[in-house]
């Protein structure tokens, strides 16, 4: 796959990034088409829940991907948390040299399936749709790169995170992510596999989801969720599922 980002489509303001990808994808858009936008007035997440920002605060977009891998989200979402890993990780160094301390390299983490954290809060989401049988996916990403804590309303301001960063970053951000999604929809399900696991937030961590709860014991080769209960190991395919303490 090559050419992410091209053609590209930039909104002020749009109700979703994903619905005009998927507009476009419909209607032939090529694939690596890119829609961005400043503000969403009706971003969507997983199962059904709304991703919102203030103007101008977050990485907004949606790529067209055409024959686009099978572990595409998993794909996606270790993009996004290296970027993420390297720009945080940046600033602190930035920081850090401004007084002279030293600083430790920020590991963003994977909360199977599509959410990026830092520090156990939300940092990143995404979210896949597409029509298979046409052989075509959206690859929808949201990343906080420069809201401050006073962004979120009060009832995420303990789950909900941000890279801190100036307004200005946001678009270098998106060419880094371009990189690095070029990179990571080409690699082998192996080293896509090898990376979220090594990034996996739920390892070893109580979990629970609609059909009951049990520990995270790590990411099988299909890109499922394994988790152990007092039954056995099953593996998820899909849906919603919380962390038991701090952050879900």
């Amino acid at each position: 796959m090559s050419g992410l980002g091209t053609p590209r489509l930039h909104f002020r303001k749009t109700d979703s990034t994903n619905e005009r990808a998927r507009q476009l994808a419909a209607g032939g858009a090529p694939h690596g088409t890119l829609v961005t936008a400043r503000e969403q007035s009706a971003g969507r997440g997983r199962q059904g829940r709304t991703w919102s920002a203030p103007a101008g605060r977050a990485l907004l977009c949606s790529l067209v991907l055409r024959d686009p891998p099978r572990l595409l989200p998993l794909a996606g979402g270790v993009a996004v948390a290296e970027v993420a890993s390297a720009e945080a990780t940046a600033a602190q160094v930035a920081s850090a040299e401004a007084a002279a301390a030293e600083v430790a390299s920020i590991e963003a983490m994977i909360k199977w399936p599509n959410d990026v954290l830092i520090g156990g809060r939300k940092l990143a989401g995404i979210l896949v749709e597409g029509r298979p049988q046409e052989r075509w996916a959206v690859l929808g990403i949201g990343l906080n790169v420069a809201l401050a804590p006073e962004d979120f309303p009060p009832e995420l301001r303990g789950q909900a995170g941000s890279l801190g960063l100036g307004e200005d970053a946001i678009e270098p951000t998106i060419e880094r992510l371009l990189d690095a999604l070029e990179r990571w929809l080409e690699a082998s399900e192996s080293d896509v596999l090898t990376a979220v696991r090594a990034r996996d937030a739920l390892l070893g961590r109580p979990v629970r989801w609609a059909g009951g709860s049990g520990r995270g014991a790590g990411i099988d080769g299909d890109g499922r969720l394994v988790v152990a209960t007092e039954g056995g190991h099953i593996a998820l395919e899909a849906g919603e599922v919380h962390l038991e303490r701090n952050f879900g």
